[in-house]
């Protein structure tokens, strides 16, 4: 891919510290992008940015909260200040609590529902908004899961987020099409990050359930990602991609 393909083009990615978001930054900055990067972790959002940009990238960190609106509005004013423009938001940032339904505390909900469906609709929302001050354009990308579309076991609230992500991808479609901004959603299944190759088995246990033989690694997500941000795919909106080597064709369970 064109290491120009997206010079003079800029992005805010949360929760992009580590794992998916983090590959999605340095994609973007390595291929001309200038990136905000944001993680609520002070130390993982400067560690990240300065490894992208040692790599030869245009990266500034940005820590906070990106379940607060009021945040979300001081990260889109840091970017048109670096950059004098915003072309790209990634709503990455979110948080997965598990947790059997009929025991599932208020709190816990309260937290998921904030990151994941709070956080995202106003980054798109305040993204948007600059976007249309611009007048020209521009991508807005959700993270959503497969947990979105099959059930699996004490991932309710979270796999209900992610289902609601997909709609908010479909419904701003009649919102900001006429400002030639597009909006969809990625949906991974079981990906290599940190933290899933921390735990126990996961690796040997999705490479035996996932039709493909293996779990997706952060590079294959995050290429997905890039097919929907590029300047060529204009025409693409309100669409939800399944990246999951087949899982969720199946649906084998892990337990």
């Amino acid at each position: 891919m064109n290491e120009f393909l997206f010079s003079n083009r800029f992005a805010i990615i949360t929760g992009a510290g580590q794992g998916i978001g983090y590959e999605i930054a340095m994609q973007l900055a390595m291929q001309g992008a200038g990136i905000v990067l944001n993680d609520i972790d002070n130390d993982l959002a400067i560690r990240a940015s300065l490894e992208i940009t040692k790599a030869g990238g245009n990266c500034y960190p940005f820590p906070g909260d990106a379940s607060s609106s009021e945040f979300i509005q001081e990260l889109v004013e840091e970017a048109v200040k670096k950059f004098g423009s915003l072309d790209m938001a990634i709503a990455n940032a979110g948080i997965t609590l598990y947790g059997e339904f009929l025991s599932y505390t208020p709190e816990s909900l309260q937290k998921v529902l904030g990151l994941n469906l709070f956080g995202s609709f106003f980054l798109a929302q305040k993204a948007a908004i600059q976007m249309r001050k611009q007048g020209r354009g521009g991508r807005i990308l959700l993270m959503s899961s497969v947990t979105g579309h099959q059930a699996h076991k004490n991932l309710v609230a979270y796999g209900m987020t992610k289902a609601g992500i997909e709609m908010l991808a479909r419904g701003l479609v009649a919102e900001l099409s006429g400002d030639r901004i597009t909006i969809n959603a990625i949906a991974p299944g079981a990906t290599l990050t940190e933290r899933t190759i921390a735990e126990t088995d996961y690796n040997e246990t999705w490479s035996r359930i996932t039709p493909m033989g293996k779990p997706a690694t952060v590079n294959e997500i995050a290429q997905a990602a890039i097919f929907f941000l590029l300047p060529s795919s204009g025409h693409i909106t309100g669409q939800s991609l399944i990246v999951d080597g087949g899982w969720t064709a199946i649906s084998p369970t892990p337990y």
